[in-house]
């Protein structure tokens, strides 16, 4: 597992710019695992950036996201569908026919979560995933308890997670109560993965995924035994490295 510590969010941001933009020019027909949520955004900021000064480009790319709430449309605004949309996708030269999330809207959600570990393998298995890490040690939303070799599926969120989102929605009430995830061994299954952590908040539980013992009841925790792990973190998210 290779650590690479920076100052603040901003250079979090232009680090993890930089892997990403290596493995977009680095292979033909790029796979890349993407995230949702505050961490991100910066990545996805720099990356709009870069294309925009034509330093990359997007149209051989492919992307597969972690996750997708149950029950929301593509065109509701909480939907992460919409967030890659707003924050990435409508921003590049990426052919959106080419950018895969769970439909957390489908009629039939098993059979989505069978057919979505099925385009991930179409697609030549993902060469790098973008992850965070929630404080209860979470990866994509396989919450605590998850089993390590589970598949894609759907899972039911944490208190504590719904909570973490809710500044995402007017009122608790309003997050949806089960998401669609890539699970844990979907995960590891990527080539590479690139985790970002930032602020004070996440410090204890970087600590405990990359110090403490491995565990179900911490999901993250596996991350120990995948051999091409970056960690890129602010001072403040390793402090207690």
């Amino acid at each position: 597992m290779q650590l690479k510590t920076v100052e603040n969010y901003q250079d979090m941001s232009m680090v993890a710019c930089s892997i990403i933009m290596e493995k977009v020019k680095q292979l033909e027909s790029p796979v890349l695992g993407l995230a949702t949520g505050s961490t991100p955004e910066g990545l996805y900021k720099q990356l709009i950036e870069q294309y925009k000064q034509d330093n990359v480009s997007f149209q051989n790319v492919k992307t597969f996201n972690l996750d997708e709430y149950v029950g929301l449309t593509k065109q509701n605004k909480q939907s992460y569908d919409y967030y890659m949309r707003e924050n990435l996708f409508s921003h590049i030269d990426i052919d959106l026919a080419n950018t895969y999330l769970p439909n957390g809207a489908s009629a039939d959600l098993d059979q989505e979560c069978i057919d979505y570990e099925a385009r991930i393998k179409q697609a030549g298995g993902i060469d790098i995933q973008v992850l965070g890490i929630g404080l209860n040690g979470h990866i994509g939303f396989n919450e605590p308890g998850t089993n390590f070799s589970s598949r894609t599926h759907i899972i039911d969120l944490a208190e504590s997670t719904r909570t973490a989102n809710a500044r995402f929605f007017d009122s608790l009430e309003e997050v949806p109560e089960q998401a669609i995830t890539m699970g844990v061994d979907t995960i590891m299954d990527s080539k590479e993965i690139l985790l970002l952590v930032s602020g004070e908040k996440k410090a204890e539980a970087v600590s405990r995924m990359l110090e403490g013992e491995i565990s179900e009841e911490f999901p993250a925790s596996i991350l120990q035994k995948h051999p091409h792990v970056t960690v890129v973190g602010d001072k403040a998210a390793l402090s207690l490295l």
